[in-house]
């Protein structure tokens, strides 16, 4: 008897019955992991003999901690959730499925989500309008002038799917709504004449998917691409991880906020080592890390570089249950479930069995200290106390021959008049679903707000300041505790519920300040209490951007530069001319608590979350096109059907070796999906600019690369178009490294964008690599880092490693992942990218085996060779089967096709 019957048991809570799969008496289940008992579940649950098997179940309960990943398994998302920029590719390409089944002769109504998919519209806001009271009025009336087209296509795509429904805009930030509301912990659906009860798990198309880790969730973020495989019933192939166990002792001092834990851990798992590992945060500490705190450390799992960072489900996560308004009975359920299967973490428990993990840590809370992180990495943290010599030892490596060394005279008609100079503060914004969904962070900016208010204090005038919060519910306590109206004394207004500047939407600068920045070429910086600061992505006015608590954006704001030191320099004087420091604002743990304590309630939520997939009167009067299939509109500039399946045929063309391939990029270490995947404002110069402009589109309407991921033309012609990203094979040739998509285009002997030099490449019929180094695709995921790279002609990516997303996501598009020898790189082989190649022994993938190694043969211009043997970099049979059909697209396209022909 298989797995999946002999464990099917039943569950009684509060007189009411479920059927659930018993994993509690399976052999060998009480010294797995957390993580591990919940892959177990997915498994029994979803046992089918063919893709999942009992010995797939056995396997994972003999889990070897000290072993490397060998066992591949089929992981099978209960939910997906997406956000705008990279779920409407999603929707496009569904919508595109349609067409191209219907085209085969099939019934297009077969392409459907299979699991509940969910998109929250939480990308599209930019703040243009910042610092006064209507901001977020203003702010939204323009996405919306910006974004009719995407939106109206998102309503199509909400009544022609099945099992798809859309947080309208200005609700939240994809992952504040989805621990607040959309998670579960224990999901149900009817199973024949009963109901069935199993563990929520999801994958989402943006990386910090891993918030919901904090609620004892398991899901990480995905590629695009995988993401829609997920939805149409296709499992995700994995191998069994290493997991760490990571254990937390002690409490936060005093002084030190969830912030600087998350940065500290930061810090240790990127040293430690956890690509590709689950990490999981265990031991008697854990009871006593707020819910918030523990999705503030599960959102940054990406920058820690592992799949996931989980906690398990204890009273702390049934607290914040009952507070976000989930039911009683839902908590109940919660809460029998987890005990019956042993996934219970209360270490207090006599039944509790520590788990084994493959790697241990542990980190004291008590010794965490306030820490920022940058100029470019959310891994280089850096002491508070540290951070003015720090930022004095770093600014040399950002400043030019061009760049004046003392102050630049602004003359702003909105601003008034003032010096700028190096290492001021440019941006200081409250942002990003890490911390705006921490209500302990939030009202600690309120009160220093608050405190910096009473005693005068103001953000310098050069500073654009912003509060871009992940949900209503942070409206509600702000307005509740009065703090809102002492964080518009200083700046802080309301600009809208959404990423914003985490994700390069910070909006233009006082038009007098970029042009001084510009013209001087200063080095200004960021501050913002997002995630992410990679080069180029806040603002293309700003070259340093840093990581801080939302305390300390604004304490930044006042000091008004990163050349600071709050310790011995005061940031004003009180209306009486006495010195005010850092340490005279800041709010005791006491003051904070309190606040909460009175401030925050269950009513918000079930008062925010109850007209959730509403949307207001902009929403609601959206023109919305009906029928199963979308009307393409051959004019739009932001939806367009994709070409992916153009020629498709119902069985895949066998896979090609290839030769005299050409390098389009020679890169470096680091090479985020930031450099590579098109994002932010582009110019009417750049080839994206150009199409727009010949399509009729003047640049004030370019909108942002993300607001038009949904036309293949615009993102193509953006990719590898950061302005930070450095393409040495410029210099190979002996032409200057002009920063940004350019490169050196060997059909017309001269360098050229990375776009134009593609599309000659293509029309000549030569196919293309790129050549990296280590960490290659590091950053979110995102697909248009993936389809970007198989639009331009590129055939492989040859690097010294990759990140776990994006190499997952080349296979999807079905571009191959080679990896150099060990010890070896393109340097060390005396490779400068000015060869040609040859790839041989792909074509071994076409009788059903993957080669561990294929060779790759580079030929000098004077005919001279360097043969290496490259690892194959496709890990499981699945990603094999993916990369025969051209795509993970087409290959689920052609299966769904097979099964409703039967």
């Amino acid at each position: 008897m298989s797995y999946r019957d002999s464990q099917l048991a039943r569950l009684e809570v509060n007189g009411k019955g479920f059927d659930y799969y018993n994993i509690a008496d399976l052999p060998g289940i009480d010294h797995l992991p957390y993580s591990l008992k919940v892959l177990v579940e997915n498994l029994v649950r979803n046992i089918d003999g063919q893709n999942i098997t009992d010995d797939h179940v056995k396997a994972l309960l003999d889990w070897d901690a000290s072993a490397e990943p060998s066992h591949e398994i089929q992981f099978t998302p209960s939910r997906v959730v997406m956000q705008d920029f990279t779920g409407v590719p999603c929707i496009v390409d569904l919508a595109t499925m349609r067409d191209a089944v219907k085209d085969l002769g099939g019934d297009p109504e077969v392409i459907n989500p299979q699991v509940p998919a969910q998109m929250v519209i939480d990308h599209s806001v930019q703040i243009d309008v910042a610092g006064v009271p209507n901001a977020i009025e203003q702010n939204m009336d323009i996405e919306y002038k910006r974004n009719k087209e995407r939106y109206q296509f998102l309503r199509w795509g909400q009544q022609a799917f099945k099992n798809f429904r859309v947080v309208p805009p200005g609700t939240g930030i994809i992952h504040q709504v989805n621990i607040e509301y959309l998670a579960k912990c224990v999901m149900t659906k009817p199973q024949g004449d009963s109901t069935l009860a199993y563990l929520d798990s999801c994958v989402g198309t943006d990386s910090h998917t891993t918030t919901v880790n904090g609620l004892g969730v398991l899901g990480w973020g995905v590629g695009g691409i995988e993401a829609e495989a997920a939805m149409l019933g296709q499992p995700i192939s994995m191998l069994v991880p290493r997991v760490v166990g990571f254990k937390l002792t002690g409490s936060i001092p005093e002084g030190v906020t969830a912030t600087d834990v998350v940065l500290t851990i930061t810090d240790m798992l990127r040293k430690h080592g956890v690509v590709g590992k689950f990490v999981e945060f265990y031991g008697d500490g854990v009871a006593a890390v707020p819910l918030a705190n523990r999705a503030t450390i599960g959102n940054m799992s990406p920058e820690f570089g592992s799949t996931c960072g989980i906690f398990p489900i204890d009273q702390v996560t049934l607290d914040y249950l009952r507070l976000t308004g989930r039911s009683d009975e839902q908590i109940a359920l919660v809460e029998a479930y987890a005990k019956a299967n042993k996934l219970w973490g209360d270490t207090t428990d006599p039944a509790y069995v520590e788990p084994q993990y493959s790697e241990y840590m542990e980190l004291d809370l008590g010794s965490v200290k306030p820490s920022i992180a940058g100029p470019k990495r959310p891994q280089d943290r850096i002491l508070l106390s540290d951070a003015k010599q720090t930022f004095e030892n770093t600014l040399p490596a950002y400043v030019t021959d061009r760049t004046a060394e003392g102050d630049v005279h602004v003359d702003s008609e909105a601003k008034g008049q003032f010096d700028i100079k190096n290492g001021d503060v440019a941006i200081a914004s409250i942002t990003s679903c890490t911390n705006t969904s921490n209500p302990s962070v939030m009202i600690a900016a309120g009160l220093l707000a608050r405190n910096a208010h009473r005693l005068g204090l103001k953000p310098k005038p050069w500073v654009k300041t912003s509060l871009a919060p992940g949900s209503q519910v942070v409206t509600d306590y702000y307005r509740k505790s009065g703090l809102q109206d002492d964080l518009d004394a200083l700046g802080y207004e309301l600009v809208g519920y959404g990423c914003a500047t985490c994700i390069g939407n910070s909006g233009p600068l006082d038009p007098a300040i970029s042009q001084q920045i510009n013209d001087n070429d200063l080095a200004v910086t960021a501050v913002l209490s997002g995630n992410r600061n990679f080069e180029g992505r806040i603002s293309p006015d700003v070259k340093m951007n840093y990581l801080a608590s939302p305390p300390l954006v604004i304490a930044y704001a006042l000091a008004g530069t990163m050349d600071f030191d709050f310790e011995n320099q005061p940031l004003g004087q009180n209306p009486d001319g006495n010195d005010v420091y850092l340490r005279d604002i800041w709010p005791s743990n006491e003051d904070i608590a309190a606040t909460i304590s009175s401030s925050l309630s269950r009513d918000m939520f079930v008062k925010d979350y109850a007209t959730v997939f509403d949307g207001d009167s902009r929403w609601k009067g959206l023109d919305v096109p009906q029928g199963e299939l979308f009307a393409w509109d051959p004019d739009s500039t932001y939806v367009r059907r994709q070409t992916f399946f153009d020629g498709m045929g119902a069985t895949p063309a066998p896979v090609k070796d290839f030769k005299g391939a050409r390098v389009l990029a020679f890169l470096g270490d680091s090479v985020t999906t930031d450099h590579i995947s098109p994002a932010g404002a582009f110019k009417a110069s750049s080839p994206a600019g150009q199409y727009l402009v010949e399509h009729g589109v003047a640049p004030r309407d370019f909108n942002s690369y993300g607001s038009r991921r949904g036309n293949h033309e615009v993102m193509v012609r953006g990719t590898f178009g950061n302005i930070r990203l450095r393409n040495q094979l410029l210099a190979s040739m002996g032409q200057e490294v002009t920063p940004g998509g350019y490169t050196y285009d060997f059909t017309t002997g001269k360098p050229s964008t990375i776009f134009e030099a593609s599309q000659h490449y293509k029309a000549a019929g030569t196919p293309l690599v790129v050549i990296a180094g280590k960490e290659y695709g590091t950053g979110s995921s995102r697909d248009w880092a993936a389809k970007g790279t198989l639009m331009l002609g590129v055939k492989a990516v040859i690097a010294r490693s990759f990140e776990r997303i994006h190499r997952s996501n080349l296979i999807g598009m079905g571009v191959l992942p080679l990896q150099f020898p060990d010890g070896e790189s393109a340097q060390s082989l005396g490779l400068d990218g000015s060869e040609t190649y040859a790839i041989d022994g792909i074509e071994a993938m076409n009788a059903g085996t993957t080669p561990r190694t294929i060779t790759v043969t580079a030929t000098r211009a004077d005919g001279t060779t360097v043969s290496f043997d490259a690892t194959v970099r496709i890990d499981t049979p699945g990603e094999a089967d993916y990369y025969r059909n051209g795509g993970i697209l087409q290959y689920v396209l052609r299966n769904l096709m097979a099964e409703n022909t039967k």
